[in-house]
């Protein structure tokens, strides 16, 4: 009875997968890397890694079967993720710096600053979907209370250009669903 083993097939990036429970046994780990390499931190890729699986699952009627290049598309989704979490720990940093800066009789209360943090991440999601530049024109001048003038020096461009910019954020912000709990949000702070 020799019997000849035959060994398990690797699954490699070219590997075919059929379902998204097979996407995450044939590619978790090497996202999970992939991920540490880029964040340099092993919790903060193993949160995104899961989103990016989360993600994907949320996909109404995906063709996983379809899909001829596991990684690349793992990598696509994972790298916006990623994008998103260091946009957002720079919106973080930068709220905590401002508030650093408050004088302390005038600083405000650990929920507060929850608070304002909060209202700050929301604002910064509603926008998102912006030019760059439109985007940095509205926080330079809503956050950092800067004229058109100064903001066309920084971003250099004319004026006439930040004014645009304002309007395309302005009604951005408008027709956004967001808004809504955004601006009831400042006004409870």
């Amino acid at each position: 009875m020799n019997q000849a083993l035959t060994p398990l097939p690797l699954i490699t990036s070219e590997a075919p997968v059929a379902t998204l429970s097979g996407l995450y046994q044939g590619h978790h780990r090497w996202l999970l890397a992939w991920l540490e390499r880029r964040l340099g931190n092993c919790f903060d890729a193993q949160d995104l890694a899961q989103d990016t699986f989360v993600r994907l699952a949320s996909k109404d009627a995906f063709d996983f079967a379809g899909i001829e290049q596991p990684r690349a598309l793992l990598r696509t989704v994972a790298h916006g993720l990623v994008v998103n979490h260091w946009r957002h720990l720079d919106v973080e940093r930068a709220c905590l710096e401002t508030l650093a800066l408050v004088a302390e009789h005038y600083a405000p209360t650990p929920e507060q600053r929850l608070q304002l943090q909060q209202i700050v991440m929301e604002l910064d999601a509603l926008l998102a979907g912006l030019n760059p530049k439109a985007y940095r024109a509205f926080v330079l001048a809503q956050l950092e209370g800067l004229n058109y003038a100064q903001i066309a020096a920084q971003l250099q461009v004319s004026t006439r250009m930040v004014r645009k910019y304002m309007a395309q954020a302005m009604l951005h912000c408008l027709l956004s669903d967001a808004w809504g709990n955004v601006e009831s949000a400042l006004s409870e702070a």
